[in-house]
């Protein structure tokens, strides 16, 4: 693949790996962009090339679009990979890529800006076709009797989410009329300070749903696919924690049938690369919520039950080619679960940083460990608790989560504290076991735990 000869990966920890192995299996260069806390991260020293980008401070360094940049043109690269959080669905540094001449291994910046308002996405999806929750059809303003109305229109309880939002922030709940005005207020407030755009909508609280989403890949010359569903409903605080492929109870006909609706929506609006779709499922049907325009920390079990390479596949298209695969090519095999790895205190789920003092991946049929961590590797404070991931696959739900019970109970870490505790603990839980869990229930659950 001539076309990319070297590639600057605009990121850190397991996904900055990830992208490492991809490019190495199709014999691209790479360069590593770090800060100077992370100058002895796993993927800077197996890197063609490394670049120091600033201080440890993700704001001064991978956030510092016009240091990647200036990092990118003086090794000679030819594009970037911004695998996902920090930059990856910022349509600005897209942008900005773009015209410095560079290939952004992404979809297109007005792609990116579409689907990363909530309001301009969710009307391109009600125009596509695609199922969304029942809500406001756009910003809502300082008219509060028109809110008042819209609140009743959609009916109590509805939740206010900022239309710049993302990860659990900016969304607040209201149960009554007495309560909507003060919610919209301060749900305003936080989206502005925490986003910048203050901007808020309103939607149909769904009570117990699960949260489900489809993986999709598209390239320039207009051919989409996509590949299944996942379930992520096992979260906290809107906090992703355990991820499976396929979701439990989902048909293959309304796999089919939504995931040809995702598709359709891709054609239509020009998608490019990879990309997700998340909804929200309740009592057979799905709602739109947002679409992830970035590769996911949960791609492992999509690749695992499909059998396709989405790094290799995200790059190959941002070079220019079509897609690999046709829709009739993907065929879901067996059943693979992801347990998100944090250093994170398993009962109070505090950050804990500090010095791995022994590490020792498990192994064993079906199992796969992405992570960057290696004995006395120093975890820093400065970033998202994430440490890696462990992934089991097997013929069935069942065998796969016996697989993950064997690598949980193998796997040594010693020197900082993880939440692997936490997810012993889940994978024997009955109603996990089940398979009836919504996006409510790990929270209820931990609430009972403590009370017993």
């Amino acid at each position: 693949m001539a076309v990319l000869e070297k590639l600057v990966i605009a990121n850190r920890g397991e996904i900055a790996l990830r992208i490492l192995r991809a490019c190495q299996s199709m014999g691209i260069k790479t360069v590593a962009v770090h800060s100077t806390v992370d100058r002895n991260l796993k993927h800077v020293a197996l890197a063609d090339e490394a670049v120091c980008i600033g201080p440890a401070a993700g704001a001064d360094s991978y956030l510092n679009i016009p240091a990647i940049i200036a990092a990118t043109e003086v090794t000679d690269a030819v594009a970037v990979h911004p695998g996902y959080g920090f930059l990856a669905e910022n349509a600005d540094f897209a942008e900005r890529v773009e015209r410095s001449g560079f290939i952004f291994v992404g979809p297109r910046p007005e792609t990116i800006r579409l689907m990363g308002d909530k309001v301009s996405a969710i009307k391109a999806m009600r125009e596509a076709g695609v199922p969304c929750v029942p809500g406001s059809d756009g910003a809502l303003d300082d008219d509060q009797d028109k809110n008042l109305a819209t609140a009743y229109r959609i009916g109590y309880p509805v939740i206010i989410k900022a239309a710049a939002g993302g990860g659990g922030r900016g969304m607040r709940v209201v149960h009554t009329e007495a309560h909507l005005a003060n919610a919209l207020q301060l749900t305003q407030q936080e989206a502005n300070a925490a986003f910048g755009d203050g901007a808020v909508y309103m939607e149909k609280y769904l009570q117990n749903p699960r949260h489900i989403e489809i993986q999709v890949m598209a390239d320039q010359h207009g051919n989409a696919i996509h590949l299944g569903e996942r379930d992520c409903s096992t979260q906290r605080r809107h906090q992703k924690v355990i991820e499976e492929a396929p979701a439990p109870g989902i048909t293959a006909e309304q796999r089919e049938e939504i995931g040809a609706v995702c598709v359709a929506a891709c054609k239509r609006i020009g998608y490019r690369g990879a990309g997700t779709f998340e909804f929200l499922y309740d009592e057979g049907r799905f709602y739109f919520i947002e679409m992830n325009t970035r590769i996911q920390v949960e791609h492992p079990v999509t690749e695992y039950v499909t059998g396709v390479d989405l790094l290799n596949e995200q790059i190959r298209v941002a070079a220019g080619e079509e897609l690999s695969y046709k829709q009739s090519d993907i065929v879901i095999r067996g059943h693979a679960v992801e347990c998100r790895i944090n250093a994170e205190d398993p009962e109070t789920f505090l950050p804990c940083p500090g010095t791995v003092d022994g590490f020792h991946a498990p192994g064993g049929p079906g199992i796969r460990v992405d992570s960057h961590l290696y004995d006395s590797y120093k975890v820093p404070p400065n970033y998202d608790s994430l440490i890696g991931k462990l992934i089991a696959h097997g013929r069935d739900r069942k065998i796969a989560i016996s697989r993950m019970r064997i690598a949980l109970d193998e796997m040594v870490l010693n020197g900082i504290t993880t939440n692997i505790p936490l997810h012993k603990w889940l994978l024997l839980d009955p109603g996990f076991l089940k398979g009836a869990f919504n996006i409510h229930y790990l929270e209820k659950r931990l609430v009972e735990r403590a009370a017993d």
